[in-house]
């Protein structure tokens, strides 16, 4: 018996239905896991920012003792005083952004030995000192700072070595719960395109012409386009598949976001390590070539002049790795935010660099980084490709951060030419949501513009340990 068009078309569109239904459950059981996943990494990265700010009191502790004992001088104990009055209320936002009762215990355990540093060694060190006690200054004072020192970053390391461990199982999880979304999703598409297909004629308008909108797309997505999205439909099904596509584009975003701030917490880190360990140990050997040299008799030329020597070395020494740590990751970024980063990247640019800025906010640190380098990236490809004799770069902040890199060079340059470096400009605004413009007439400069929309929350905390 022959089935009227009726009866193909609600039993079609019955299991059409079915399909769809079981890929928007599977969708909707997927954002709940990944918003559940955002929230958790989200604690996971308040924890890690605060522990590293509880780090940092502790160096800054040490740091300033050491300078204190080193020289006795009493401006170096203005880091030290601002640790202990920091601490109190650091230790308790460290201890209430734990995110398991393990790092709950871990982290009381670690306050613990935070207070017995302040509280049993590096006051009474301090005032020891003050008292003019030779005691102060020995090896075994010196030894017992450096040993309480060490094991106390030993149980940041693990500290957070654990929190990240969570925090990549919670990615894992979440990584593979989206895969099976898509999947899930793609099968039920597979299936919905076959059976349109069979009713081409008669659902032409309503469901052949927005799949093809779906693939042009897709096709779009597949370039590195992430911006793309799929505009809502009045038909449940394509809407559906629509509500898939554009989460299924957000979370490849959001993927390309945590990306660049995971290799941006790198060059965090590693420009703290630089800073915290190999620089102090410079100026510190440098304070130490000074202290000598004013010890030496002005008869004792020859040892005067290559102690001179020595000290110029070392302040050689400290400014070349105060140049590389700029170079990873610019303190003035971290400390001051985005304008005044670019203006110090302007003055040391070959080419003029002329900086307008009407950003009178802080912006959330992620967005500030990104948008630096944009303007970082815009203006080494302006100085290594354009020939230009000046360049002159506009920020304007309202509820959109507005980039402009001009330049009066050769031009001729396109968005997809390769070996200029815009493409990795394009990832870097899409990942923000934003939109990267450029105009490059041959003989006519090139423009490159961003759009970067801003959040309506506050400003993230920095997770910088400077």
């Amino acid at each position: 018996m022959r089935l009227g068009l009726t009866s193909l078309t609600i039993a079609a569109g019955g299991l059409l239905g079915l399909l769809i239904g079981v890929a928007f459950a599977v969708l909707l059981w997927a954002i709940s896991d990944a918003n559940y996943s955002t929230s958790a990494r989200r604690a996971s990265r308040t924890a890690l920012v605060e522990a590293g700010t509880l780090e940092q009191l502790v160096l800054d502790i040490e740091t300033g003792q050491r300078g204190f004992v080193i020289t006795k001088r009493v401006e170096f104990l203005q880091p030290w005083q601002e640790a202990r009055e920091d601490l109190p209320a650091e230790s308790r936002e460290f201890i209430g952004s734990t995110t398991s009762p393990a790092q709950h215990r871990a982290a009381e355990q670690i306050t613990l030995s935070v207070k017995s540093l302040l509280n049993d060694y590096s006051i009474p060190l301090v005032e020891a000192v003050r008292r003019g006690d030779p005691t102060a200054s020995g090896l075994a004072a010196t030894a017992e700072g450096k040993r309480r020192v060490d094991a106390l970053r030993d149980q940041f390391d693990r500290y957070m070595a654990n929190e990240r461990e969570q925090l990549d199982a919670r990615e894992a999880a979440a990584g593979a719960n989206t895969r099976r979304a898509v999947i899930a999703a793609g099968v039920g598409l597979a299936a919905s395109m076959l059976l349109v297909t069979a009713f081409t004629v008669l659902q032409h308008r309503a469901v052949v012409r927005p799949v093809r909108g779906v693939a042009e797309a897709a096709q779009r997505l597949a370039g590195g386009d992430l911006s793309v999205r799929i505009s809502p439909s009045k038909v449940a099904e394509t809407g559906a598949l629509g509500t898939s596509f554009n989460t299924m584009a957000v979370s490849l975003q959001d993927s390309r976001r945590r990306i660049m701030e995971s290799v941006q917490a790198v060059h965090r880190r590693t420009a703290r390590d630089l800073h915290d360990g190999a620089q102090q140990r410079l100026v510190s050997l440098m304070i130490g070539l000074r202290l000598a040299r004013e010890m030496i008799p002005g008869r004792e030329t020859t040892t005067i002049e290559l102690l001179d020597q020595s000290i110029d070395n070392a302040q050689t020494a400290i400014d070349e790795l105060r140049s590389l740590a700029s170079g990873i990751y610019p303190l003035v970024l971290t400390v001051k935010g985005m304008v005044a980063a670019v203006q110090d990247l302007a003055s040391r640019c070959p080419v003029p660099v002329v900086v307008e800025s009407g950003v009178d906010r802080r912006m959330p640190s992620a967005v500030e980084s990104n948008a630096y380098f944009v303007v970082a990236e815009a203006v080494t490809n302006a100085v290594k490709h354009a020939q230009a004799s000046r360049i002159d770069v506009h920020l304007e902040l309202t509820d959109v951060l507005r980039l402009r890199v001009v330049d009066d060079g050769v031009g001729g340059v396109g968005e997809a030419k390769a070996g200029t470096g815009l493409t990795g400009l394009a990832d870097r605004v899409s990942a923000f949501d934003g939109t990267l413009t450029i105009d490059s007439p041959p003989g006519g400069g090139t423009s490159v513009q961003v759009r970067i929309p801003i959040p309506s929350e506050a400003p993230d905390a920095e997770d910088d340990d400077h």
